[in-house]
């Protein structure tokens, strides 16, 4: 292969990881993030061959821009998320818009962007969550949104074939600094390992299924099997 990996939403979490990944094994690599300055940053500390663009995905119009100055594109990682606490009987419009706005339309967006520049050898992969099978207080949105992740997976891999596209779908990632400090034992008591999944367990099922190219229409989970 010969095109970059392009990771959208690579400044921190399980997209810094898999920078830091590919970096590591001298590909060239672009980190996406909402914020030039931190992009830079991270993309610097990341090293090597790594460059970065800053990229919202909540403002879908201004996608095709941002990426227009980029060259063929080997593996295309979404793992832009954001988060928001919403129901029905409380309904925040604005808030429910912005998350449908990042990641249905604006990761579908990103697609259409680079149509032309994605190689065949190529792969999409595509973040999720668990969210979508086992919602909880507040996940109107979140767990909607998830599962529409699948339905992308589905009408994308159909589109773009020969080019693969997957998804994952981690559970609760038991060492990621969002849930640090988070009184998680029912989480774990409710899984078959005793334990949760790690950000290296997630970061080695995502190349996973980016780069084997019998892996195609998957939407993979990783949460240690479920009770």
């Amino acid at each position: 292969m010969t095109g970059t990996v392009l990771i959208v939403g690579g400044t921190s979490g399980i997209g810094r990881d898999l920078a830091n990944y590919y970096a590591g094994r001298g590909r060239s690599v672009v980190l996406t993030g909402r914020d030039a300055t931190t992009a830079a940053k991270v993309a610097s500390e990341v090293g090597g061959a790594t460059d970065c663009l800053a990229l919202d995905l909540a403002k879908p119009y201004e996608i095709a821009g941002k990426l227009a100055g980029l060259g063929p594109v080997d593996h295309l990682v979404l793992a832009a998320i954001d988060r928001d606490a919403n129901n029905v009987k409380a309904y925040d419009i604005e808030a429910a818009v912005h998350l449908v706005t990042l990641k249905l339309v604006g990761y579908t967006e990103v697609v259409h962007a680079l149509a032309d520049r994605l190689t065949g050898a190529g792969s999409i992969l595509l973040f999720g969550g668990m969210a979508r099978d086992r919602p909880y207080p507040g996940s109107t949105t979140v767990s909607s949104i998830n599962a529409g992740v699948v339905g992308m997976v589905r009408t994308l891999s159909i589109e773009l074939a020969p080019i693969r596209v997957n998804s994952i779908h981690p559970g609760i990632v038991g060492d990621s600094p969002f849930w640090a400090g988070k009184p998680l034992d029912g989480v774990v008591a409710n899984t078959l390992t005793g334990r949760l999944a790690t950000m290296a367990e997630v970061v080695d099922a995502s190349v996973f299924l980016l780069e084997n190219g019998a892996v195609n229409g998957v939407d993979l989970v990783v949460d240690g099997g479920w009770r």
